[in-house]
């Protein structure tokens, strides 16, 4: 499908008017950044970025659009014809798919002919807003399993069919072992996972004789669902009974059995112990039925004896919070060569912008290796970090602190340049290797689920005097 109308209709009539005014090729930056983390937690992970790539590159105005606008008679013939010879030109930088990401800064920063810059609007945060939030809450299901591997099982519960697949692909992201949905791993290489359903069980005419078929099909993989009629009086018994008399003579081990209903916790201790007298001690119990990180989080609490988990609905649309809330506003234009900052003013303090064209830096501690704070610079900016540096909290300007002995990275990379794409996308396993890796520079006490604390992003004296003199303008 050709996704270049997939946009917001008043980013067409807006682009209509500008060249009306002889401004379409007027040189805009915009930022992507959101205002709160999902489930008020303390940090959210880059995903999407990939996706952005492959939308920009194929983006062009069909015949078929084009007729389609004609239609609408809202639109001139010089429009439409511009539209005929779109190129896009803009570059592009984004903070690399698998970052820890916070508040107001800017993950993706745009900046090019206005119409182009303003038209990408629809999808960016389209694409950004689902899998970021998918990665991140995936990443908390996984955190709250502590080291139990989570398999996402949400397909046939997403929003459609690419909720379903980069659903997957933003959950490996963030930690998932694999996915039941297969197309993610033919496109991704997510591992994809899964052995029966309760109609396979069903479709015999006992319990004993499904999972005896599985077992004689699947050997060496054999995972068995106990719950169709009764885990502990049918499901676990005969499930013993097979490895017993059919994996056992073949030299096989039984990987394990898996319970979708009940109270888990009192269901998962007793199939233990019953496999354990059985003396199958190493085969796996898998959960799975509704969960989310915090029913994990208790059932483990209790004593539950689990193996992995199988997570759905909760993770795939993020039920607790399905609304990430990312936003794409204008930051500054370019004016007879000089960058003139524009800032959204609003009575709402939270949506008061940052304007300018910038730059994100993170501070790592060189002692321990985690993150201090990010800071947010004019673009033209550098810091140093041979020097003491003093970071502020730019609501809150007496809360200053000074660092030494520490390392600034700049967090966005260039990915697109004059509309040429200058980025690799790593392979996804990468992808998620890296976010394992940068979630480690993250203080425990930001990864707290319930009221974690606020990691700071600053901004530097030179961009908070630049916000402050705008905003005093608009003073009455």
């Amino acid at each position: 499908m050709n996704y270049t109308l997939l946009t917001d209709f008043y980013e067409i009539t807006m682009a209509n008017g500008y060249l009306k005014n002889n401004m379409q090729n007027e040189i805009a930056y915009f930022d992507l950044f959101f205002r709160r983390v999902p489930d008020n937690g303390g940090f959210a992970i880059m995903a999407g970025l990939e996706q952005i790539i492959e939308y920009i590159n194929e983006l062009n105005f069909s015949d078929e659009d084009i007729d389609f606008l004609r239609s609408k008679n809202m639109f001139s013939d010089d429009f439409l014809d511009y539209l005929k010879s779109f190129k896009f030109e803009c570059d592009i930088w984004a903070i690399p798919e698998g970052t820890p990401i916070f508040p107001n800064e800017p993950v993706i920063t745009v900046r090019g002919p206005l119409v182009q810059a303003q038209f990408i609007e629809t999808m960016l945060l389209l694409i950004i807003n689902h899998q970021c939030l998918i990665a991140t809450k995936a990443n908390r299901i996984v955190r709250a399993a502590e080291g139990r591997p989570v398999m996402e099982f949400g397909s046939r519960r997403a929003q459609g069919a690419s909720g379903a697949i980069y659903g997957a692909r933003a959950a490996y992201i963030g930690g998932v072992s694999g996915t039941a949905c297969t197309i993610t791993d033919k496109l991704f290489g997510v591992p994809s996972l899964g052995t029966m359903a309760h109609s396979w069980v069903q479709s015999f005419d006992s319990e004993y004789e499904a999972f005896k078929a599985y077992a004689l099909a699947y050997p060496d993989n054999c995972t068995l669902l106990v719950d169709t009629y009764n885990v502990l009086n049918s499901g676990v018994p005969n499930a013993i009974k097979v490895f017993d008399e059919v994996l056992k003579p073949m030299g096989k081990t039984p990987k394990g059995v898996r319970i979708d209903s009940g109270d888990i916790t009192y269901l998962s201790k007793k199939t233990r112990m019953m496999l354990d007298d059985a003396g199958y001690e190493d085969v796996g119990i898998v959960i799975s039925n509704s969960l989310d990180e915090h029913i994990i989080r208790d059932i483990l609490k209790q004593g539950a004896c689990v193996s992995s988990f199988g997570v759905g609905e909760r993770l795939i649309t993020s039920k607790s919070e399905p609304v990430f809330g990312g936003v794409y506003k204008l930051v500054a234009m370019e004016r007879d060569g000089e960058i003139v900052p524009k800032i959204k003013v609003s009575e709402n303090v939270a949506k008061i912008t940052n304007p300018c064209f910038k730059k994100v830096y993170r501070l790592f501690a060189n002692e321990t290796g985690k993150a201090i704070a990010d800071v947010i610079t004019l673009a033209g900016e550098k810091i140093d970090s041979s020097a003491e540096y003093e970071i502020f909290d730019p609501e809150h300007t007496w809360k200053r602190k000074k660092i030494s002995d520490f390392t600034a990275v700049e967090l966005q990379v260039p990915i697109f340049k004059k509309g040429e794409c200058v980025y690799n996308s790593p392979d996804l396993t990468e992808i998620r290797a890296y976010c394992e890796r940068q979630l480690e520079t993250i203080w425990d006490e930001v990864k707290r689920f319930e009221n974690p604390h606020k990691y700071y992003v600053d901004l530097s004296e030179k961009l908070w005097h630049a916000k402050y003199k705008l905003l005093s303008g608009y003073r009455e």
